[in-house]
């Protein structure tokens, strides 16, 4: 490569001092450190069978990810060719400066922090396709993702782009990394179907399988936020050390109306009771909303981007299982809808950030800046929706023609963790204690109580199963052949379902005395349900 010293040649992500690197560098390894947030997130809201698969995805979305990043992601979102058009950038591949370039620097620079923002992405839609994706298809997903996120991402923040030429703002990815994320996973979650016997018992949330993983899981996510939208000032010199403190205020405001604003929702809800995935999603929902204008903004308007994007996500989620879209960790929701709502935000409330050209000197429609900036903000939704659900659904059918996409059923009903990384979980000791002190406490709330890391959907089908294994006349009959395919809109697995119901019915008049667990004995129950095997916890 050749020595560049004319700064007009320079492209803008690459025209930053010493002590810009310095920040961006830094600001790269504490948003890496959102990978361990989003893990503990994912594996704190699945079953407790796939918690150590769910890690594995995020592992691989570093590895494999950020392989083809620096193979082609990053020479198509921001090389530097004669070739480049507005669709895509086409230079730089194998990124890999010479010595003697003058850019070497902030190359690297540059690509460990976009590096940072493009696994992120792909880390979005591995909580939609939890529990019953391949991890070996996963793996091919996670490879070629890196194409369905780069090219976007170089419309709204490569010198090419179109939407940046017509003046689309998205600071810190509202757009290019969580709703192109919510997009793909919404797209994901409609492909792979629901997990197993998901809506058997309803619509309703299923249990987190580690309430605590997912807390703490928010916030190594909320702390690394403040690096995430902070460092995309891209910098310190000049005025921009003003707006990354600005950045980082607004990101909190940001939160704390929409962390307010779960807290009344769940309350509103659930009849006073607050439930931890509204305030998680909810407090993320609002992250998401004021990442993309995160220092166009006043504190009450982030507080009002927050608030807003909070309800919207919240309310939002049980629409997703209106229609039976299972997303085990709502990130269709959270990445999508905030995401939409953060890029329509930058339209409504942004204040060009003199003497920064981010906005290219444009205001929102609150600040007399007219209708363009959001008419444009508008548009850029709609690419990014469409792009990510259409290119995520494409890219899905050509690995299933691979590798199946979608785990067995057998698989599927033991846990990844065992079947895929030969990790076997022992019995929840709050599950025994569910089970032995059910006819303690209050019959009608027992009923509704399903066990901590538990899928009843996954019972209810097993339960079924075993019954027919065990009378050798129905091992090989098709209606077990038909349960075991999983072909469940069958008539005689619905026929079968119906014959069960009534025998349970019947056994609701009967009471037994049975050893429930460990030291638990004599314990009499009525209209009890089996306990489920011990072998799919």
């Amino acid at each position: 490569m050749s020595n560049i010293s004319d700064n007009h040649t320079i492209p803008h992500l690459f025209d930053i001092t010493g002590d810009d690197s310095n920040w961006i560098i830094t600001s790269a390894f504490m948003i890496f450190t959102m990978q361990t947030g989003f893990g503990m997130l994912e594996s704190g809201c699945v079953s407790i069978k796939n918690e150590v698969n769910i890690m594995m995805k995020n592992v691989v979305d570093i590895v494999l990810g950020g392989l083809t990043y620096w193979i082609f992601g990053f020479a198509m979102s921001f090389g530097r060719s004669p070739m480049n058009n507005k669709f895509i950038a086409l230079g730089d591949f194998f990124i890999d400066p010479s010595i003697h370039d003058d850019l070497k620097g902030p190359i690297y620079a540059a690509f460990i922090f976009q590096l940072s923002f493009a696994t992120t992405a792909t880390t979005i839609v591995s909580g939609a396709m939890a529990e019953r994706c391949s991890f070996k298809a996963y793996c091919l997903f996670s490879f070629l993702n890196t194409a369905i996120y780069c090219i976007p991402a170089g419309w709204l923040w490569g010198d090419h782009g179109f939407l940046k030429q017509m003046g689309a703002v998205d600071i810190a990815g509202s757009g290019a990394v969580h709703l192109l994320g919510g997009s793909a996973a919404l797209a994901s979650a409609l492909m792979l179907g629901p997990r197993i016997g998901r809506y058997d018992n309803g619509r309703g949330p299923l249990p987190l399988g580690n309430p605590v993983n997912a807390v703490m899981g928010l916030f190594v996510l909320w702390w690394g936020w403040l690096a995430f939208n902070s460092g995309s000032t891209y910098g310190l010199s000049g005025a921009k050390w003003q707006y990354a403190a600005q950045a980082a205020v607004m990101t909190m405001m940001s939160s704390f109306g929409g962390g307010t604003a779960s807290i009344f929702f769940s309350m509103a809800k659930l009849n006073g009771r607050i439930d931890a995935l509204d305030i998680i999603n909810g407090i993320l929902g609002s992250l998401v909303a004021v990442t993309a204008g995160c220092f166009l903004y006043k504190g009450w308007e982030a507080l009002l981007i927050g608030t807003i994007g909070a309800c919207l996500v919240c309310g939002s989620m049980p629409l997703f299982d209106m229609l039976k879209i299972d997303d085990p960790v709502g990130a269709s929701a959270v990445h999508g809808v905030g995401g939409i709502w953060g890029i329509i935000a930058v339209g409504i409330f942004a204040e060009s950030p003199y003497p920064l050209n981010t906005t290219s000197g444009r205001n929102g429609l609150t600040k007399g800046g007219g209708w363009y900036l959001l008419g444009v903000q508008t548009l850029t939704a709609l690419c990014l929706v469409s792009w990510g659900i259409t290119s995520t659904i494409v890219l899905l059918w050509f690995i299933d023609k691979v590798i199946p996409i979608r785990m067995d059923v057998h698989e599927e009903l033991l846990g990844a963790d065992i079947t895929e990384h030969l990790v076997r979980h022992s019995r929840v000791g709050v599950s025994r204690a569910l089970s032995a002190f059910r006819t303690v406490i209050d019959t009608k709330q027992a009923d509704t109580l399903n066990m901590v890391g538990m899928n009843p959907g996954h019972d209810k089908h097993l339960f079924i199963v075993k019954n027919l294994a065990t009378n050798r006349k129905y091992r090989r009959s098709k209606i077990f052949r038909i349960i075991r395919n999983q072909n469940l809109g069958s008539k005689l697995v619905k026929g079968w379902y119906i014959t069960l119901r009534g025998n349970k019915e019947k056994n609701k008049k009967k009471s037994s005395t049975q050893d429930v667990h460990s030291g638990v004995n004599n314990i009499k129950t009525e209209g009890r349900k089996e306990p489920p095997l011990a072998w799919i916890n």
